[in-house]
């Protein structure tokens, strides 16, 4: 027994949506996780879920718009998934000690069927249809209201799993949170994670505005430089890729100047991500997709 929990412990942080992109197709109804004396944590993802592909359900079994969503409140951090530092895939990182006043903005994907009734990183059962989210440094449990950038909807999710464990993704929402906010079946857009603690009143949500009207944009950033001669090197060198134009933006942070160079915006997520996948080719280390006003 003492060989099978540390096992399941040493397995916990690779989560259920480590490294996964969902795809946008049908997927067999959901049911219930096989039984196995093995925890399913403990093995390789070939041979960890029922289905090779994930998606949501054929016929979806519970109508999203009457879930109630959860209410933010004080709980104890969860006793598995909180390991810092943890590490996944080569990248190690660090849960947040104090997540207070966190409010970041960047991409949402979402998880499913393939998941259903598996084990989270916290140890709870994954249930597609109701509200909760993977994500890679708050603290388990954590509550978050997670709003649409693109058409204002907005879900407050209560955080128990570990991942997107793409480079690229902020948060990993389940189907039913995807659903209510407009990332399903898309598959992924642009969002604000905002911490709710549940000590004080929520600042007011985002003001749900057309599509057409929001003035968030997605830009790909190729790294941010103390020096701007190397941030100049960087322009210099994408004007000769024929990639188009590389901007140098200039901020201050403790009275120290950062020079981000970043191309964009860009049309859509899709865009920027075919982008990242050009420069990691090219040479230019890992970019990222960074979401603006």
């Amino acid at each position: 027994m003492s060989r099978l929990l540390a096992l399941l412990v040493a397995a916990l942080l690779l989560g259920a949506c480590a490294g996964h992109k969902p795809r946008q197709q049908s997927a067999t109804a959901p049911g219930p996780a096989p039984a196995t004396t093995v925890p399913e944590t403990s093995l390789p993802q070939s041979m960890r879920y029922r289905d090779a592909r994930d998606g949501g359900p054929d016929a979806p079994a519970v109508d999203v718009s009457t879930l109630v969503e959860p209410t933010p409140k004080a709980e104890a951090r969860a006793r598995y998934g909180n390991k810092s530092p943890y590490s996944v895939l080569g990248k190690t990182y660090r849960v947040m000690p104090d997540a207070r006043n966190y409010v970041e903005r960047g991409i949402a994907s979402w998880y499913g069927n393939k998941f259903h009734g598996y084990m989270t990183s916290s140890l709870e059962p994954y249930d597609m249809y109701q509200f909760s989210a993977a994500h890679k440094t708050l603290p388990l449990p954590s509550y978050v209201r997670v709003t649409n950038l693109e058409n204002g909807k907005s879900v407050v999710v209560r955080v128990n799993d570990r991942g997107p464990f793409h480079e690229n993704r902020l948060i990993d929402l389940s189907y039913a949170a995807a659903v209510r906010i407009g990332v399903w079946p898309k598959g992924t857009g642009m969002v604000e994670v905002r911490l709710l603690d549940g000590s004080s009143p929520e600042p007011k949500p985002l003001r749900a505005v057309p599509a057409a009207d929001s003035h968030s944009r997605v830009f790909v950033q190729l790294g941010a430089f103390a020096d701007q001669g190397n941030a100049d090197r960087i322009v210099q060198r994408i004007a000769r890729t024929g990639l188009g134009r590389a901007d140098i933006v200039t901020t201050r942070i403790d009275s120290r100047a950062i020079h981000r160079v970043r191309i964009g915006p860009l049309d859509s997520v899709e865009a920027a991500d075919a982008l990242v996948v050009r420069l990691e080719k090219l040479g230019f280390g890992m970019p990222r997709v960074a979401i603006e006003d």
